[in-house]
């Protein structure tokens, strides 16, 4: 029997908002991957003395691992050649390292090794189409050191439509938990809900919650509660992950109000929020961050990560091809438009956000406000929507804009003002976030709202996923460079240089259902699908299916 893995990291100042330790000198003990109470005298020590010491990033919202994901790296040639990622250089033994590319959308180690840079030990991938899982799994076996998963498309899904027109509320609860086990995914997704399915049909899009698709009974209130209620009856640990209609049009938050109206009562999760908080009228663009922020402060059973915009290169990339046609309509730049043909939709389009231009100045604002106007970090978590606002690797650019006002002044008096009239930002927002706040919405808030009781936190029985900060008065570079990254109790960053790539692990779920929907499933199948029925579930996903507690 081998001797236990042992390592007392000592004399940090601990951030552990989850177990109330708010920059306590004190050490953190693990052995055999896990965080324990307490270690031998004479187990290893890590020196940590004088630095920051918080558990692991936890990306609770980013695109990297699916289909449309390797789409764009096929449209970006120019980034692979500005950008190249040498093969790091790992320990001897610690398996062969692989170079790759980097840019907006980097490839699969790259992408791992570059999150495990930042102290980033989890994430998931926010939208996946189901005939697409096998591909994502693929993506995640080469994407190392993350533990991962991805969420599922079904807003737009012909056979969850056709139940909805039914009033078949309940098979639709049933089929979504078979999608979820047949794909391995981890939560249910709605993106533009019914709209997709509408503009590939020839109706353009939906822009109101009750407005049916054409031949249909189904709206996108329909869809919205069969879906948060599908989720919430199977007691998901993740609420629906909610994209909402009429993504980055102006005059959108009077949407995302409505659609929150509609679930009241429910938990639901707004993602990208940013991208649905514009006010204005008639087409003129406005912040409506402040009206959005205080609904979901209003009501504890929502939650939102911000998608916050950073100025710089980006690729919008999103299943809501109706948003990404206008987009290159205006903006000129070229575009695929696919998986039309799937369970939903795709547009991509690289873009690139400017202080100069007064409207990515205006997106800029809204996010920030959005923070800083949250009354409860657990709930407003942080994401860029990677890489739709800026890589993941703006995220300690955005920190600092968090932590720093007179980074924001800054920022602001560099950028153009002429949407800002009457932006919370524009007029002043003192609030600077706590290196516990930090650790909330990076760290300890997503594993929260994603159900991950081993995740974002640093009690005994949490996974060993630590991440170790030197100080520095550059607050962005010290979130760049952390010293050391433990993943699952093994150094994989030592003084800043990345040493080990180990696998990570998979985060799926599984959840029970009526097995009579399979019949009728089966019989939709043999009519309209070119793919079998028997050949469409994900026969092997790596792990056991986390168990679903309520």
């Amino acid at each position: 029997m081998s001797p236990p893995e042992r390592l007392r990291i000592a004399g940090g100042a601990v951030h552990d908002p989850a177990n109330g330790v708010d920059g306590e000198v004190r050490d953190v003990c693990i052995e055999n991957g896990r965080i324990v109470e307490s270690l031998p005298p004479d187990a290893p020590r890590l020196d940590a003395r004088g630095m920051i010491v918080m558990p692991g990033g936890v990306d609770i919202h980013a695109h990297f691992a699916s289909s449309a994901c390797n789409h764009a790296r096929r449209v970006l040639p120019e980034e692979h050649a500005a950008d190249p990622v040498r093969a790091p250089a790992l320990l001897e033994g610690e398996g062969p390292p692989r170079s790759g590319t980097g840019g907006t959308v980097p490839s699969t180690f790259s992408t791992g090794y570059r999150y495990a840079g930042l102290g980033y030990t989890t994430a998931f991938d926010a939208a996946v189409a189901p005939l697409m899982a096998r591909h994502s799994h693929a993506e995640l076996d080469d994407t190392p050191i993350l533990d991962a998963g991805f969420f599922v498309l079904m807003g737009n899904d012909e056979y969850l439509l056709r139940l909805i027109d039914a009033g078949e509320r309940d098979r639709a609860r049933d089929y979504a938990a078979w999608l979820l086990g047949a794909t391995g995914g981890y939560a249910i997704k709605i993106v533009n809900p019914g709209g997709i399915e509408a503009w590939k049909a020839g109706q353009r899009n939906l822009t109101e919650l009750d407005q049916p698709l054409a031949g249909r009974r189904a709206t996108p209130r329909a869809i919205l509660e069969t879906l948060a209620d599908a989720a919430n009856a199977l007691r998901l640990p993740h609420p629906v992950h909610i994209h909402c209609n009429n993504l980055g049009r102006p005059g959108n938050a009077a949407t995302t109000l409505a659609t929150m109206d509609a679930l009241s009562g429910r938990r639901a999760h707004f993602t990208h929020l940013q991208f649905h908080a514009y006010g204005g009228e008639g087409g003129r663009w406005a912040s409506g961050a402040a009206a959005v922020i205080e609904r979901i402060n209003a009501h504890p059973e929502f939650s939102a990560d911000v998608g916050q915009v950073m100025f710089g290169p980006a690729t919008t990339l999103t299943a809501d091809g109706p948003v990404e046609y206008l987009l290159q309509a205006a903006s000129g730049r070229k575009w695929v438009n696919i998986d039309v043909e799937l369970e939903t939709g795709c547009g991509i389009v690289p873009f690139s956000y400017r202080e100069k231009i007064a409207v990515s100045t205006l997106q800029w604002a809204v996010g920030l406000e959005l923070f800083l106007l949250a009354k409860d970090p657990w709930r407003v978590v942080l994401s860029t929507d990677h890489p739709n606002g800026g890589s993941f690797l703006s995220y300690p650019a955005l920190i600092r804009l968090l932590m720093d006002r007179s980074a924001r002044d800054e920022a602001l008096k560099a950028a153009n003002p002429k949407l800002l009239a009457g932006s919370a930002l524009a007029d002043g927002l003192a609030r600077e976030y706590t290196l516990n706040e930090v650790a909330i919405v990076t760290r300890a808030g997503p594993a929260r709202l994603l159900g991950l009781r081993h995740k974002g936190h640093l009690g005994p029985g949490a996974d060993a996923d630590v991440t170790v900060y030197a100080r520095d008065p550059d607050i962005a570079k010290m979130f760049a460079t952390p010293r050391y990254v433990i993943k699952a109790g093994r150094l994989v960053v030592e003084e800043g240089q990345l040493r080990r790539a180990p696998r990570g692990s998979r985060l799926h779920l599984r959840p029970g259902y009526d097995p009579a929907v399979l019949r009728d499933l089966r019989r939709h199948f043999e009519a309209f699908s070119t793919v079998s029925f028997d050949n469409y579930a994900v026969r092997e996903v790596p792990g056991p299916p986390l168990e679903i507690t309520g």
